[in-house]
């Protein structure tokens, strides 16, 4: 017979991607069945009471772990695995300082380590400021986090052009960058095809069917649902054109998306037409690639 227990943690927020890795952990672990650890959220707790767990009122500020096992021995193991993962901190070491300190800062690890991609995976109305201080910073931002103003996302992404950054997001589930998959990623082999996609299961279905067809992909650059939108114009799909552009390792370009606005898509089609050559799968009209400004062979799906 089974054991399961349930807890809930008032005002213990931990970000939604390091609840996910423990939770796979905790899940991976002999004798456990079943495991949930994350922030209590709606969308949670639905999840938690269709896994088969009897959850209390909670709120979204509460930190919720559920855990099913065989017995009781492998259930408090279970448990204990969870509280020490969630009890790591990471750490870095601050500029000419002896001791390893948390890292309190997106800056304060960048300007340890230099610039590079930061994944921002905190509730929606703080994600703008930890995003803008990874632009600062010099590095690529993908936002994890959803909730996010339109108007933030808006700044963030002309921000980012200014500089030649790239913002995946808000509201960026999946990605795959440097063959590391980010988020709800498929592990995949790599392969010729970079993916645009403003769709998050679409960019894991076409991910699926490209892998069991044996061609795999270069990059995954999920831009948010709502970057074809009225409102966002398309901003982060450019820029992220651009980015597999100038991936040597990318040889066909693929944008999807969930119905875009169409005056936004007219816009980025004529940005394909000016500066790649590209095939519109909702028409059978192909533009020749000798017409376009090219320093080399792109194909654009």
């Amino acid at each position: 017979m089974s054991h399961a227990r349930v807890t809930t943690r008032s005002g213990a927020y931990a970000d939604s991607v390091r609840l996910m890795q423990v939770s796979q952990l905790v899940g991976s672990a002999d004798g456990v069945e079943a495991a949930l650890v994350a922030m209590a959220t709606d969308v949670n707790l639905d999840l938690a009471r269709d896994m088969g767990f009897t959850v209390s009122d909670a709120t979204a500020d509460d930190l919720l772990i559920a855990i099913r096992a065989t017995d009781e021995a492998a259930l408090d193991i279970a448990f204990e695995r969870a509280e020490q993962q969630l009890a790591a901190r990471p750490l870095v070491r601050e500029a000419g300082g002896a001791d390893e300190v948390p890292a309190r800062t997106v800056r304060s690890v960048a300007r340890h380590v230099g610039p590079a991609l930061a994944l921002i995976s905190v509730p929606g109305p703080h994600a703008f400021t930890e995003a803008m201080d990874a632009l600062d910073a010099g590095c690529d931002v993908l936002v994890f986090s959803d909730n996010v103003p339109v108007a933030d996302e808006v700044r963030l992404k002309e921000v980012a052009a200014q500089r030649g950054l790239l913002v995946m997001g808000p509201d960026c589930g999946t990605a795959v960058v440097g063959g590391i998959g980010l988020g709800f990623a498929n592990v995949v082999q790599p392969g010729p095809v970079g993916l645009v996609a403003a769709s998050g299961t679409g960019a894991q279905q076409l991910m699926c069917l490209l892998d069991a067809a044996d061609i795999g992909v270069s990059a995954v650059l999920g831009v948010g649902g709502r970057d074809l939108s009225a409102d966002v114009g398309g901003r982060g799909t450019i820029a992220a054109l651009d980015a597999l552009d100038a991936d040597p390792a990318t040889e066909l370009i693929v944008v999807l998306s969930k119905p875009p606005d169409p005056s936004v898509a007219d816009r980025v089609r004529a940005t394909l037409a000016n500066h790649y050559g590209f095939l519109d799968v909702r028409s059978p009209r192909h533009i020749d690639r000798r017409q376009a400004p090219r320093h080399r062979e792109r194909r654009t799906a």
